[in-house]
């Protein structure tokens, strides 16, 4: 009798596609060459081969430090399929940041692409775990070369007798304080959320072909160009590089696009370009996705008025691998984040653990299937953030009449004015709602008496200077959102740190 726990998430993803008779059809679109389903398939054995022909064993971890090219995909699901954990790599770090994560996940294989490996060169004498440097897309050097061994490896392989409960693969949280965390994601994870959000919220089809602003290795990304793609049969178009408002545009409309997934500032920067028209994007465009950090209403109001499609504003976690809130078919209501994914419960609690009202202030909680196993090494932070079913975001919200959740900022972002509770964010999106502004952020700063006020660091469009506009600016702030909120100190600035997957990095504004 068969084990219904056995469970292998490449099979699924991958070689199911091969019986329903999708093997000629494209799954994948890079910039220098295609991937078809067969060909996705072929590639995953050849993975599974040369790993278990270099002697990695199953449950070992493998660095996956590679750009958004078709090889992505066939060496993350190839090690899947042999049982062999891929550990997803931001491709936008330093070397003392790479020497952490491969030093704590005892990487055993580093699949790195030739343009990122003079990162990563100097380190990897210092790595005692390491084993192999297989690079992708480019000369190896000293190291293994990919392409030479997915050449010799054969296309013939039977995957591992996984458990659905069985860690598959690993994404590191984007460490915003402190050092990242190791989330260890199940077999079962994948499809769960290609369940719930995938067709639950988006309604992916077999004939979609979806691109992706947010990378793989990033949870938000890994979900809209594997996951969710996979899980129906669509096609998926990729960016090796930087996504800018030009070469999102023009993937758009090269290839008729039906999704796009997106972050806040990159649908402003877009909006900002007064070349990008519907005539120069997608004719078929019609679902906008948005995750990362909270849309602005003036930002999704903007974006319907010229494209005429509405962005679904979203938020999900690493934790639990992808979107679990959001606005869509099953509600929607611009400046809010929705409503709960079905398939996944939330909480607004206060400090004492115990639920809010309607209209008071709390932390988000949250349950659902594809929440992870916990982290690796750090049993403090997994008790701290897990408790029983429930997971901790640490995202304030509030539940308005209708059951929409408003977004007011995470836990440690926001701070009290005169008493009462000031969400950053609603401070930004009164400041973005003035044409002057491109994009902002607020933080907590004391005057001189101790006392703490907002602080806002502006990026102004094109065409505005600053010179008199702090008086603007803040009585625009006082009629849009409070006399108290208004920001004290303005600094106008070129740009806003960011994460390498769009986040504003509020921790260095208040440094």
């Amino acid at each position: 009798m068969s084990d219904p726990k056995l469970y292998n998430a490449a099979l699924d993803l991958a070689d199911r596609h091969l019986a329903e008779g999708r093997g000629a059809k494209l799954a994948y679109i890079g910039d220098d060459r295609e991937l078809t389903y067969a060909g996705l398939v072929e590639g995953t054995r050849r993975v599974a081969n040369l790993l278990e022909g270099l002697g990695i064993a199953r449950e070992a971890r493998i660095g996956l430090l590679m750009l958004d090219t078709v090889d992505w995909p066939c060496v993350f699901l190839g090690a899947v399929r042999a049982g062999i954990v891929p550990v997803a790599l931001n491709t936008l770090l330093t070397a003392d940041q790479y020497r952490y994560m491969l030093s704590d996940s005892r990487s055993q294989v580093l699949f790195v692409s030739a343009a990122l490996l003079p990162v990563v060169e100097p380190i990897l004498a210092e790595l005692p775990f390491l084993k192999h440097v297989i690079v992708a897309g480019g000369e190896a050097g000293k190291h293994q070369s990919l392409e030479a061994l997915m050449a010799a490896a054969s296309v013939e392989h039977e995957a591992a007798d996984t458990s659905s409960d069985e860690v598959a693969f690993w994404l590191y949280s984007s460490g915003s304080t402190g050092q990242p965390k190791g989330v260890m994601h199940v077999h079962r994870a994948l499809m769960d959320t290609a369940r719930t959000y995938g067709a639950g919220t988006l309604g992916i089809r077999e004939d979609d072909v979806c691109h992706s602003a947010a990378k793989f290795f990033f949870a938000y990304g890994l979900g809209n160009s594997l996951t969710f793609p996979l899980s129906v049969g669509a096609t998926v178009v990729l960016n090796s590089g930087r996504p800018t408002p030009q070469s999102v545009q023009e993937r758009l409309h090269r290839h008729d696009c039906t999704m796009f997934f997106g972050v806040p500032t990159l649908y402003a920067a877009m909006l900002a370009d007064k070349s990008i028209t519907p005539e120069t994007g997608s004719k078929r465009l019609a679902k906008c996705i948005s995750a990362g950090e909270a849309l602005p209403p003036e930002v999704s109001s903007a974006w319907h008025k010229r494209f005429g499609v509405e962005i679904w504003d979203g938020i999900g976690s690493t934790e639990m691998l992808h979107i679990f809130l959001s606005n869509g078919p099953h509600g929607h209501k611009r400046g809010t984040t929705g409503v709960a994914v079905p398939g996944y419960e939330l909480r607004v609690v206060g400090e004492n653990g115990e639920d809010v009202a309607d209209g008071e202030i709390g932390e988000l909680l949250v349950s659902g299937d594809s929440c992870c196993n916990g982290y690796w090494n750090k049993r403090e932070k997994t008790r701290a953030t897990f408790e029983g079913k429930w997971a901790r975001t640490g995202d304030k919200y509030i539940r308005d009449e209708d059951g929409f959740y408003q977004y007011c900022g995470r836990t440690d972002d926001m701070f009290k004015v005169s008493g009462i509770w000031v969400s950053p964010f609603e401070v930004e999106s009164a400041l973005v709602s003035h044409e002057a502004v491109l994009e902002c952020a607020v933080v907590a700063h004391e005057d001189d008496e101790g006392l703490v006020k907002p602080r806002a660091f502006v990026v102004l469009n094109e065409g505005f200077v600053s010179d008199g506009l702090f008086e603007v600016l803040k009585e625009h702030v006082k009629a849009q959102a409070g006399p108290w909120k208004y920001p004290r100190w303005i600094e106008f600035v070129p740009d806003l740190p960011k994460t390498a997957t769009g986040k504003i990095q509020r921790f260095k504004l208040r440094s």
